[in-house]
C-alpha cells in the first residue's frame, strides 16, 4: 500500500477512529465532539481541527464523513434512549380514534365525499375518509394486532390496499384479485397482525378514487425508539388535482395537475412545523400525487434520509441531503438536528408546484356577482390598455409571468398568519409561501414557549425580529 502502511495499520486506526466517534450516541450537552484524548492523528482529507466538533445549536461539520458526528448524523435528542417513540404531529389532520375490543386494537374508517378547504375560502369537492382529505392518521406499534372497521358512503364500490404491509392475501385490498369490491352502504373488515416498523399508508386501489383524494397516512412504531432517539416526529402527505377554472371538483382523469397539498392544504395555509432549538427531530414524507414526483428541499439544514416506504435504512446506507427526490407512491424519512433558529422553508424544488392554481385563463376571469353578459355587452366600451404596458420591460420576451392576482385576501390572509404555529412570522411571509411548500420553525427554547405555550400578544414580525437580533 502506499506510503509503506500496512493493510493492519489501516484498519486499526479505523478500529480507534470509530470507538472516538462512539461518544456522539451520548451527547446531550451543547459540545457533542469527539473527546480529545486517544484522538487519532489526522489524515490527509480529515478536516482541519475547527471542523472537528460537533454542536446542536449552531451549523457545524462534524469531522471526518466516518464519523458518527459528521453532519450530525447520529447526534442523539435530548430524550434518553431505551423509551417508547414519541408520538407522530400531522399538522392540519387529526388521528383515527381506536378502541382495544378483545385484546384487538379497533380502526373505523368511513369512505366519504369531501368539502375540503385548500385555501380560505377555495373549497373543493374531492373524496377521503372520516370526513377529511386525506384520511386521518393511523398510529400503532409493532406487534399490534389491528382491525379496521370500513364503511363505504361513497355512490360506488370501493376498497383499501395498505400499501408496503406484509398482511394475509384476503386483506390485500385488490378489487377481482383478492377481495370483492365493497359496496356503496356496505362494510368490510380487514384484521391482520403488525410485524413491521415505519412509514406507510393506506388507499383506495381504485385508480380514479385515489387521484381523487383517498389515501391517508399509517406510521407503525417499534416499541423502543430507534437510536438516536428524535425529540420530534412529523408526517406529511403531498397530492395534486387538477381543478379547471371556476370549478371546485377535481378531475380524476386529467393528466395535469394544478392544485397541489400539504396534509389537505396549500401553501402558505399549511400550519407550519414547530420544534425546538436542538432538537433531533425527524419527518416522514409521503408522496401521494397521481403521477408527480417531487425534488424536496430543505432550508437550513442538512437532513439524513433514514427510512422508505420499506422501513427503517441502516445507518450504514443514509444518505446525506438537503434536496432529493421522492417519486409516486414512495415515502422517505428525512432526519436532523434542528441547529439553525429561523423560519425555514420546506417545499418541492418543481416551478409548476411552488404556485396555487396554476391555469390557463381564458377571456375574462368570473369572480363571484360577475356575470359575463355583462362583459359582453359592452364590448364596445372597453377601456384602452394601460400605458404602463407600454414600458421597456413588458417588452423583454417572457415578461411578465402572468403572477398578477394570485394573492390571497385580506381575511383569508388573517385566517392564515393568526394561527398559534404562525404567531410572530416575518410580516407579509405568507406571499412567498405558496402550492407545496410549508414551513419548519426552528425556536429557541423561550421562544418556542411564548409561540406554542402562552397566550400573550405576539405581534406580526416580532420572534422573527428577535431571531435576527440573536444571529448578529
Amino acid at each position: 500500500m502506499k506510503d509503506g502502511l500496512t493493510r493492519r495499520q489501516v484498519m486499526n486506526a479505523g478500529v480507534a477512529i470509530g470507538l472516538g466517534s462512539l461518544s456522539a450516541r451520548l451527547g446531550h450537552a451543547e459540545g457533542v465532539g469527539p473527546q480529545t484524548a486517544n484522538k487519532p492523528q489526522k489524515g490527509l482529507n480529515e478536516p482541519e481541527k475547527e471542523f472537528s466538533n460537533y454542536s446542536r445549536f449552531h451549523p457545524s461539520f462534524g469531522g471526518s464523513p466516518n464519523s458518527d458526528q459528521f453532519l450530525g448524523k447520529l447526534v442523539p435528542g435530548f430524550r434518553r434512549s431505551g423509551l417508547e417513540p414519541v408520538m407522530v404531529e400531522t399538522p392540519d389532520l387529526e388521528k383515527v380514534p381506536w378502541k382495544m375490543v378483545n385484546g384487538v386494537k379497533e380502526f373505523e374508517l368511513r369512505c366519504t365525499p369531501v368539502k375540503r378547504e385548500f385555501l380560505p375560502g377555495q373549497r373543493m369537492n374531492v373524496w377521503g375518509y372520516n370526513d377529511t382529505m386525506p384520511g386521518p392518521m393511523i398510529e400503532a406499534f409493532q406487534g399490534d394486532r389491528v382491525r379496521f372497521v370500513i364503511h363505504n358512503e361513497l355512490p360506488e364500490p370501493t376498497s383499501i390496499h395498505w400499501h408496503g404491509l406484509e398482511i394475509p392475501i384476503q386483506y390485500d385490498g385488490v378489487p377481482g384479485l383478492t377481495q370483492d369490491l365493497i359496496p356503496p352502504g356496505g362494510t368490510f373488515v380487514y384484521e391482520y397482525d403488525l410485524h413491521q416498523t415505519g412509514t406507510f399508508f393506506y388507499h383506495s386501489h381504485i385508480a380514479m378514487q385515489e387521484a381523487f383524494g383517498m389515501a391517508g397516512l399509517f406510521i407503525i412504531h417499534p416499541r423502543i425508539a430507534y437510536d438516536p432517539p428524535v425529540d420530534r416526529d412529523f408526517a406529511l402527505i403531498f397530492q395534486n388535482f387538477f381543478i379547471p377554472p371556476n370549478s371546485t371538483t377535481a378531475d380524476s382523469m386529467a393528466m395535469d395537475w394544478n392544485w397541489h397539498t400539504i396534509n389537505g392544504r396549500s401553501g402558505p395555509y399549511a400550519i407550519p412545523m414547530v420544534c425546538k432549538h436542538g432538537e433531533r427531530v425527524r419527518v416522514r414524507l409521503v408522496n401521494f400525487s397521481p403521477m408527480q414526483h417531487h425534488p424536496i428541499h430543505f432550508h437550513g439544514h442538512t437532513f439524513w434520509l433514514t427510512g422508505t416506504e420499506g422501513g427503517r435504512i441502516p445507518e450504514a446506507a443514509w444518505i446525506p441531503r438537503n434536496n432529493t427526490l421522492v417519486g409516486v407512491a414512495m415515502a422517505q424519512d428525512f432526519e436532523f438536528v434542528a441547529v439553525n433558529p429561523g423560519d425555514w422553508i420546506f417545499h418541492c424544488h418543481m416551478v409548476h408546484h411552488m404556485m396555487n392554481h396554476m391555469v390557463q385563463q381564458v377571456g375574462p376571469r368570473i369572480r363571484e356577482g360577475f356575470n359575463i353578459s355583462r362583459y359582453m355587452s359592452s364590448l364596445s366600451n372597453r377601456p384602452p390598455a394601460h400605458s404602463a404596458l407600454n414600458a421597456l420591460r413588458f417588452r423583454v420576451p417572457g415578461y411578465p409571468q402572468k403572477m398578477q392576482g394570485m394573492n390571497v385576501n385580506k381575511a383569508g390572509v388573517m385566517k392564515i398568519i393568526r394561527r398559534r404555529e404562525a404567531r410572530g412570522m416575518r410580516v407579509g411571509w405568507a406571499k412567498g409561501v405558496k402550492g407545496l411548500m410549508t414551513v419548519l420553525r426552528v425556536l429557541p427554547e423561550d421562544l418556542y414557549n411564548r409561540v406554542m405555550l402562552s397566550n400573550e400578544d405576539i405581534k406580526p414580525g416580532e420572534i422573527f425580529e428577535a431571531l435576527i437580533k440573536r444571529s448578529k
